[in-house]
């Protein structure tokens, strides 16, 4: 699989999370706010694979 399919991978199901997620504990939130907990997924994703090649 090349970077750019785990790139948009990353962003399908951290859209899916992203709003399955607020939906669950915060019905009443914006779409700006659930765009912002999905970017915030994808770059938690990001910096965690990082974290864990760096330590190899």
């Amino acid at each position: 699989m090349t970077r750019f399919y785990v790139f948009i991978l990353r962003i399908i199901l951290g859209a899916a999370f992203a709003v399955f997620l607020s939906r669950f504990f915060y019905p009443d939130w914006k779409i700006i706010y659930v765009a912002g907990l999905g970017a915030f997924l994808v770059a938690m994703a990001y910096i965690l694979e990082y974290w864990r090649k760096r330590d190899k």
